[in-house]
């Protein structure tokens, strides 16, 4: 077994730049972890920083959680100025278009938490007065600030991110932001973090009623525990309403190795049968997709790692039910109207569109999600007609969704 391979020596064991880094050193990185038993011998104080004592069979390991997060925080802490910064276009188009009333809320954003935010569009679903939301990846704070304002002086916001100065940004216009919404206090704050461990943040059990994320969940090496940990958050009736990046096809490790790959959202992306299976294991709902579009790898350096494989934004709804309360059988419902920005129509995934005042007939599994959740209110409801036709909800692939429906790149920028 090779402690060092030759591919990776440089970076187990730089060349070492004095005699006290290795015994006998020579101008080879290699000759101070040779490929054999002798890699990596018992460190003395010369020797520890060139040949790290190893914590498993290898001197050099894999990239850990630390390593991928750390290249992560120095990408969008230190190394993007702007979105025009970003090499691929898997953050820089907006998955669907963005509602009046949050571009109204938008335009009173301080220019510098616009300028340093690095998501796509934005990710804002309707119904928020006096909702508490957590916004996964909060980076400078833009969504976060949006929200504040939806969800009004009696909801909460909670940002939480890993990054020191994009939550600089952020905390510094708490007060900024609070006198411009004309709120007593504030009503949002901004957590340093991993979403992998939102228990380490305080976020209780149970305790909020929607989470969204934009475009961050891919950043994660652990996407299992970021989906455990959303679940635990969330409220009977909840909901997560998340952008993010999906494959074709499960990426193979050097595609996942490649850090500026994974810093731009594309080589952490999971292939998009495995979000549908983590979400249902989990207790959610079939995941809905709200919105979803295609995207090409175009420069040639980095088309050549992913290959063939296809990439796709999608915004997700998942929603966490109380399986004891659920109700059978098919309802007709009536959307009444009176919920901000969907005065006329109430749009539930990309196929299901309640019109005001105009019958519809759903399936059991779409009248628990309603009834359950903060849109109750919104509807009538009553048993459909027996010879109503109604869609069955299933799990689809967002890829064939895409092509059968037409879908484009939504209109407008990333603002």
């Amino acid at each position: 077994m090779s402690c060092c391979p030759k591919s990776t020596a440089e970076s187990c064991c730089p060349t070492p730049t004095d005699s006290s880094c290795c015994p006998n050193p020579t101008t080879s990185s290699e000759s101070c972890c040779p490929t054999d038993s002798s890699c990596c011998p018992k460190p003395t104080d010369s020797s520890e920083s060139c040949c790290p004592k190893p914590t498993d069979s290898s001197c050099c390991p894999k990239p850990t959680d630390s390593d991928i997060a750390s290249g992560v925080k120095d990408y969008y802490g230190k190394v993007l100025k702007s979105k025009d910064d970003l090499l691929t276009p898997a953050c820089k188009t907006p998955v669907t278009s963005i509602p009046k009333n949050v571009r109204d809320v938008m335009s009173q954003i301080h220019d510098e938490v616009v300028s340093k935010y690095y998501g796509c569009g934005i990710c804002v679903p309707p119904c928020l007065t006096n909702m508490n939301v957590v916004d996964l990846g909060s980076g400078s704070g833009r969504d976060c600030y949006v929200l504040s304002k939806l969800v009004g002086q009696q909801g909460s916001v909670i940002g939480v991110d890993i990054t020191d100065e994009q939550l600089s940004v952020a905390n510094k216009y708490v007060d900024y932001h609070t006198k411009k919404f004309g709120f007593d206090k504030p009503n949002v704050r901004f957590l340093k973090g991993f979403i992998e461990d939102l228990q380490k943040v305080g976020i209780e059990d149970n305790s909020i009623d929607i989470i969204i994320s934009n475009c961050v969940v891919n950043l994660c090496e652990d996407k299992r525990k970021v989906m455990n940990e959303i679940y635990r958050i969330l409220k009977y009736g909840g909901e997560m309403y998340f952008s993010d990046v999906y494959c074709d096809r499960q990426l193979p490790e050097s595609v996942q190795k490649h850090q500026l790959l994974w810093n731009e959202c594309v080589s952490g992306a999971l292939f998009w049968e495995d979000l549908n299976k983590f979400a249902i294991d989990l207790g959610f709902e079939v995941p809905r997709i709200y919105s979803a579009h295609t995207f090409e790898i175009s420069k040639p350096e980095l088309k050549e790692v992913v290959g063939d494989a296809r990439f796709i934004s999608v915004i997700y709804r998942l929603f966490k039910l109380d399986k004891s309360k659920r109700e059978s059988g098919n309802k007709q419902v009536t959307y009444k109207g009176g919920m901000e920005g969907c005065e006329d129509n109430l749009k539930l995934d990309y196929k299901l569109n309640f019109p005001t005042g105009t019958p519809v007939s759903i399936d059991d599994v779409t009248w628990n999600i309603i009834h359950q959740s903060r849109l109750n209110d919104f509807f009538d409801s009553k048993k459909a007609p027996c010879c109503a036709a109604v869609d069955k909800v299933e799990v689809e692939n967002p890829f064939v969704v895409v092509e059968r429906e037409g879908f484009t790149k939504a209109a407008g920028s990333c603002c």
